[in-house]
């Protein structure tokens, strides 16, 4: 399927998302639901880059890796794989948690079983505390919006941009824009990160790998909890946001 779009589920997806920021699985509806040519762009990246190429051939299994905690606790101090168990422990999620959250949040079977696209996809959302942990977003609503920014400036998909926008809304805040910004901005400088062979970096020092990626220094920022908003009534409960 070249293009995709599917207005009233994004816009239900957008409408709960909005009251609860936490609710991951509506951010993959919503992706997926506005994805329009996004998988094809990505598709057409990978296939124009040489490490791009190579992972379509040889689909490495980099979910298990970053699954296996006892493996990534044994890499180097300092290392990209201890700084990334480092950031889900402090989170609390996993890549696994990830995956399971985009299964119940997307439909599936817009994309041939085996598919590059398939692939490509996976390949996005496995890699996206990665993400987080080389450019030092963390995983508050700030951090989120910034790090979706970013990935913009990578490769524009509607459904992020709309993601974007829902929290620009949300939280009405000079900061998050200001990080926003500086979050699109370095994803404009920064190497394309999707064909990153992120399989070969684990063990090497976050620093060097920061350097590799054309990725500057993390930005010093506040972060903002939905659950702060809900203490200054900026937010529903979880059970409002959902009942309404």
């Amino acid at each position: 399927m070249d293009r995709y779009y599917d207005l009233p589920r994004a816009l239900g997806a957008v409408r709960i998302l909005s009251a609860d920021p936490d609710d991951t699985s509506q951010v993959f509806t919503i992706i997926e639901a506005l994805q329009g040519r996004a998988n094809a762009r990505f598709r057409e990246g990978f296939e124009r880059d040489a490490e791009g190429r190579l992972l379509i051939a040889e689909r490495p299994n980099l979910l298990g890796m970053l699954a296996d905690r006892a493996a990534l606790a044994r890499l180097p101090e300092g290392s990209l794989g201890r700084a990334y168990l480092a950031f889900v422990t402090a989170e609390g999620i996993s890549a696994d948690g990830l995956e399971a959250a985009a299964d119940e949040g997307q439909k599936g079977g817009l994309h041939p079983r085996g598919s590059v696209e398939e692939f490509v996809g996976e390949r996005m959302r496995v890699t996206h505390d990665l993400w987080h942990t080389v450019t030092g977003y963390r995983g508050d609503l700030v951090g989120e919006v910034a790090l979706l920014a970013f990935s913009l400036a990578q490769v524009w998909n509607t459904g992020v941009a709309t993601i974007v926008l829902t929290g620009l809304t949300r939280v009405r805040e000079a900061e998050l824009a200001r990080v926003m910004i500086g979050g699109y901005r370095r994803g404009k400088q920064a190497v394309w990160l999707p064909s990153v062979p992120w399989e070969k970096l684990l063990a090497r020092p976050l620093d060097e790998v920061r350097a590799m990626l054309s990725i500057d220094a993390p930005p010093v920022y506040r972060d903002r909890r939905s659950s702060e908003l809900r203490a200054e009534g900026r937010l529903p409960s979880r059970e409002e946001a959902h009942a309404a």
